[in-house]
């Protein structure tokens, strides 16, 4: 391993300074010196470090914080830099190998594959991918879809965590009665981009139609989505894609814009940052933690209402328009034409749940975003989603959740 250099140019240095808590002098004890073995090119990466930098300010923690831009080349040498713990992604190979073998306290960040052994003494927190692909499933049925496929790359060492994803959303769609398609294709030299891409056409072309689609991650689904185009299918008409990583800058930007889960990166970070800060200070962590997705944004991507029954294709989209309204199943009644015996019977059938059931099911999806992707305060979401009161809205988010609209925020704003 080569040594922290010694100019600025290509490497960002955070000093990390927080108030300390009631009782503790300034002074005492010197900053403890820790290295995030990171690549801060990448989202997954750059929203770990906000989860570190997180719980560093809320547990006003002294710290100084360096980051390597360069994670593959460049790692700390011990000898020059006598540093006190190690955050590191071991999706990276030569990450692994060298931080695993240091003489401090390092936990290891990741896909969920990558190169962790769980023979060392490592603590490893990792993405849950079966709850993210349990998420893209639960989406995808609720469209009313009933046909499935999963879209992933070519597998690697490094990429562990989509075949984690593809076999567990395969086994989903297979316990909910339905088959699923999957493609991985090839790898090959950048001059191959062509015929890889018409393998990928003439695969979605062969999918049966409307299907829903899951692929690995967005950078994936940027692929399926340029295919699409090419082969002049309609999304999400023909095909309705969620990715995963919810690249704001990307999702936005494709077209139509991608349906994404977003993933715990915030949590892990924070988790990470805590569990670190206990090995520095002695104590034995449990080794593996898995953190699960915060939510999936819905975007044009899967904006489609896959039902063949009419009526209650009608119904369902005057749920998702006007739930939050409020409305009641009275007026649903209306916008389908039927009476409201025929109507369950239908929703049941179709969705295994009542037409009550699916309006509080998409004021609660509703409500669950505002608290944790917006600033909103409770009492302007209870009034946003047409709940009747804070009690109401608190009583419905506790049934679905377990936890209170508070602890949601919380959890998602700053880590367990």
């Amino acid at each position: 391993m080569s040594g922290i250099p010694r100019t600025c140019e290509s490497k960002l240095f955070v000093r990390v300074m927080s108030l300390p808590k009631p009782g503790v002098l300034m002074g005492m004890s010197r900053p403890r010196e820790v290295a995030l073995i990171i690549d801060p090119t990448k989202p997954y990466d750059r929203r770990i470090v906000r989860g570190v930098a997180t719980y560093v300010e809320n547990e006003a923690v002294d710290w100084s914080l360096y980051v390597e831009e360069d994670p593959a080349s460049r790692l700390p040498d011990l000898e020059t830099w006598a540093g006190d713990g190690i955050l590191a992604n071991f999706d990276n190979r030569r990450v692994a190998r060298a931080v695993s073998k240091l003489g401090i306290p390092v936990v290891g960040i990741g896909g969920g594959y990558g190169f962790y052994k769980q023979s060392t003494n490592v603590p490893y927190v990792r993405t849950d991918n079966r709850a993210i692909a349990e998420m893209a499933a639960s989406h995808l049925f609720d469209l009313g879809l009933r046909h499935f496929a999963f879209c992933s790359e070519p597998p690697n060492r490094s990429n562990g965590w989509a075949k984690e994803r593809q076999e567990a959303f395969h086994q989903i769609v297979a316990d909910a009665g339905f088959s699923c398609e999957v493609y991985t294709g090839r790898h090959t030299a950048a001059q191959h981009w062509r015929p890889l891409q018409e393998e990928l056409q003439n695969w979605l072309a062969s999918l049966p139609r409307p299907v829903g689609l899951m692929v690995c991650n967005d950078g994936r689904a940027r692929h399926v989505l340029q295919a699409c185009r090419t082969k002049g299918l309609s999304v999400p008409e023909d095909i309705a894609i969620v990715g995963v990583d919810n690249d704001d800058i990307m999702c936005k930007l494709s077209r139509p814009s991608l349906t994404s889960i977003e993933q715990g990166t915030h949590r892990i970070g924070y988790e990470a940052a805590a569990i670190l800060n206990g090995l520095m200070l002695g104590k034995q962590p449990q080794q593996r933690t898995a953190v699960p997705p915060e939510c999936l944004v819905k975007r044009q991507s899967t904006d489609i209402l896959a039902v063949e029954d009419e009526e209650v294709a009608a119904a369902l989209k005057f749920i998702r328009h006007h739930a939050c309204d409020p409305i009641q199943v009275k007026e649903v009644l209306l916008v389908a034409g039927l009476s409201r015996s025929t109507l369950e019977a239908r929703f049941r059938d179709l969705l295994d749940r009542t037409v009550h059931a699916e309006i509080r099911r998409v004021q609660l999806e509703n409500a669950v975003r505002l608290l944790k992707m917006s600033k909103m305060p409770i009492k302007e979401i209870v009034h946003e989603v047409g709940a009747s009161s804070v009690q109401y809205f608190t009583a419905m988010i506790h049934r679905a959740t377990g936890q209170t609209p508070g602890q949601i925020r919380n959890d998602a704003r700053s880590g367990p």
